[in-house]
């Protein structure tokens, strides 16, 4: 069921008199019936409109509607109309697999050939072009990433856009800079409208666009585009905000109150690991509920869409990978553990429930930690000048397409970021996907320094919205609504302003206990670099292929990620920019130790690794953090009765590069700079092959564990076991 079938209008609404004046109403009307399977049903405001413009007058329209309103009956009917008049299918480009299938399986409920193709299905590739070349597809849709894949864009789309008789952009705010999920690849989109021939209508759809993002999108357009906005209050949703002190009294919260919550939802965290943490949780304490994120196998994904479809768990634990496209008419409830980046992406998440109910609950309990990772993902996303123009210079001098492999190896960067960076470039214009890989167009390119100055100033703008919205004393509906400039918006009578606190506030003790014990919990598995890295011969590093078992490291542990929700709040701070160094506390040392008693096999794991127990502690020297590092290692070895043997030695200046680029760049830059010195080397001489454990205070790529273990290993060191404080990610 998608979001065409989600009600019934009485047959004396305006709407419904004016589409059956005209033989394009009737037949509009017929299709609507046909599609719903309701002999009564009529159209909603501004659906009949929207259909009179496309099939009618060829026109281009963008449709901004609240979720559930009925988007995809205006582009199903509109093609049913189309296709009857003889024209080719309706191309839809589409942002999410889940929600392909939805549409697909909706379409043919109702007697539209559809079909996708996508990465998910490449093996029904070649039976959907011969579909399509027998004239037997009324509707296709393709992933924005489709666009620019050479040998669909070479072979199939200049037939596709000789054919298309309707062009749909779902999602449409994915094309504009300034919408919460710009998506490079949508960018392309404006050029396939510009290849169209002008008597092909176009329609954008979206339901979380303000001012801004409408404005940008009707420039991609054309001209004379047709915009239809409607209210974007939603009547079912009962909005709230608890703020509670810390992540043990927000999971506390969920253990006593997740059962009491109507039907089956989802809960959003900001991070993947807060999400498997959170799912780990309250799985241990009986709720049926399992985690969604960006690291589920997609089989996994869509058995998890299906079960909170069919009822048969209570929630999915889920990162933003579970959002646009997820259709549960029914979904009960959307709980936040970590408020959103800005109140349109928010809206839109919190969309998800009530779509088909009268009545859902929505409440988000925000984290102190929030605003940090708001910066880091508003960071990452932005290309540099310095960056863009070493990836302009590789690819400029190399003649030739290089792979993203091959590029990656020759540009600090690290693949996602790089994939990024390059889709902005191919949008510009200054490079081009072919095959064999990318290479440079020749076409000057200037790094538009204001326009991303503007975009970073827009983000923490939206960031200081989202902050309002959590300490409004006013109608939070009304909030969100007026920041999607929704002139319509008013008070909704219902949220937790409006109407007092709906939602219980106590946390049973029990359920504290529970969360806190979980968040002490400690030890996070690190596993060993098992490649070199390719190209480091260009890097002045001679190794390649795989890492010989006597020089590496073995597995390893840490205490925690710096995402985690437990030690992670305590270790953000500890590495924080200006942080102080200072010896490691006293409750952290604890919590190490009991890693290593884990990691010993006194608790029925693997001991050690397999390694044995280690005759030795050692540390990594550390530039910003010496008096840590060298607090914890000591502290370990008085505990654990081993001798502390010292530290590497620091060795052409030191390691260098800064975290954030890619494997290559990382590895040359911790190359020979750390070494067994003389007095670790005596002390080294009554180890004769036993274990050692090797003490850091924070892993990022490993690449620094690693050159040090084979250091070690090379001096006479048997297995080498790596623990550290924090792990990056």
């Amino acid at each position: 069921m998608t979001d065409w079938n989600t009600g019934v209008m009485a047959n004396n609404s305006p709407n419904a008199s004016v589409s059956v004046q005209s033989p394009t109403g009737q037949d509009a009307l017929q299709c609507l019936r046909e599609l719903v399977g309701h002999p009564e049903a009529t159209f909603h405001d501004g659906q009949f409109e929207a259909i009179e413009a496309l099939v009618d007058e060829g026109r281009r329209a963008l449709v901004v509607q609240r979720t559930g309103w009925g988007k995809s009956a205006v582009y199903f009917v509109a093609s049913l109309l189309l296709r009857r008049r003889g024209t080719g299918p309706t191309l839809i480009v589409s942002p999410l697999l889940a929600l392909m299938r939805d549409q697909v399986a909706a379409a043919a409920r109702a007697g539209v050939r559809a079909v996708a193709i996508n990465s998910a299905n490449a093996l029904d590739w070649d039976s959907v072009l011969g579909q399509l070349a027998a004239d037997q597809v009324d509707v296709l849709l393709v992933s924005p990433e489709r666009l620019t894949n050479p040998s669909f864009r070479e072979n199939q789309l200049p037939e596709l856009i000789r054919r298309t008789g309707l062009l749909v952009i779902d999602e449409a705010h994915c094309i504009s800079d300034w919408g919460h999920d710009f998506r490079p690849d949508y960018r392309r989109i404006a050029d396939l409208i510009a290849q169209l021939p002008a008597s092909v209508p176009v329609l954008a759809t979206t339901a979380t666009a303000n001012s801004r993002v409408v404005h940008d999108i009707e420039e991609q357009l054309g001209e004379g585009v047709l915009t239809i906005r409607g209210a974007l209050g939603r009547e079912s949703l009962r909005l709230g905000v608890l703020s509670l002190p810390d992540s043990r009294d927000r999971l506390g919260w969920l253990l006593t109150h997740l059962a009491e919550m109507p039907g089956s939802g989802i809960i959003y965290t900001l991070t993947v690991s807060a999400a498997e943490d959170t799912a780990r949780l309250l799985v241990e304490a009986g709720h049926n509920v399992l985690s969604y994120t960006g690291r589920t196998d997609p089989a996994d994904r869509e058995r998890a869409e299906q079960l909170l479809k069919e009822n048969k768990v209570k929630a999915l634990v889920a990162t933003s990978a579970l959002g646009m496209g997820f259709d549960k008419p029914d979904l009960g409830f959307v709980i936040h553990l970590g408020a959103p980046s800005s109140p349109v992406a928010y809206y839109q998440q919190v969309g998800r429930a009530g779509r088909g109910a009268a009545n859902a609950d929505v409440l988000l309990l925000p984290g102190a930690e929030d605003r940090e990772i708001w910066q880091y993902f508003a960071t990452a996303s932005m290309p540099s000048a310095e960056k863009a123009a070493a990836v302009l210079s590789v690819l400029g001098e190399a003649g030739a397409a290089l792979s993203t492999v091959a590029l990656e190896a020759r540009v600090d960067l690290r693949r996602t970021p790089l994939e990024l960076l390059l889709k902005v470039l191919a949008v510009d214009g200054a490079v081009e996907r072919v095959g064999g890989g990318w290479k440079a167009t020749g076409r000057s390119w200037t790094y538009d320094a204001e326009r991303y100055a503007r975009i970073a100033e827009a983000r923490v703008d939206e960031q200081d919205s989202m902050v309002i919205y959590q300490d409004t004393a006013g109608c939070r509906m009304e909030y969100i609504t007026s920041v999607l400039d929704d002139e319509s918006a008013t008070a909704c009578g219902r949220c937790d302003n409006c109407a007092g606190r709906w939602f219980p506030e106590d946390i049973a003790a029990s359920a504290a206990d529970a969360a806190g014990q979980t968040l002490r919990r400690a030890g996070v598995v690190i596993e060993p670099r098992l490649q070199w890295p390719s190209g480091m011969d260009r890097l002045g590093v001679a190794v390649k292929g795989k890492i010989r078992p006597d020089e590496n490291a073995a597995g390893g542990r840490a205490l925690a990620r710096l995402t985690d929700l437990g030690w992670g709040g305590a270790l953000r701070d500890l590495f924080a920019a200006g942080a102080p160094d200072r010896s490691v506390d006293p409750g952290m040392l604890t919590a190490c130790v009991q890693v290593l008693r884990e990691w010993s096999g006194a608790e029925g794991g693997p001991a050690w690794s397999g390694a044995g127990r280690p005759a030795a502690v050692i540390s990594i020297p550390s530039r910003s953090k010496p008096l840590l590092v060298d607090s914890l290692a000591r502290g370990i070895a008085g505990i654990g009765r081993m001798p502390y043997l010292g530290q590497l030695q620091i060795a052409h200046g030191g390691p260098a590069g800064s975290r954030g680029g890619n494997s290559a760049y990382r590895l040359a830059g911790v190359w020979d700079r750390l070494v067994v010195g003389p007095e670790l080397a005596q002390g080294l001489t009554g180890i004769d092959g036993q274990p050692v454990l090797l003490v850091d205070d924070l892993i990022d790529s490993r690449w620094t564990m690693t050159v040090s273990a084979r250091a070690l290993r090379q001096a006479g060191v048997g297995a080498v076991l790596p623990l550290a404080l924090a792990q990056a990610g």
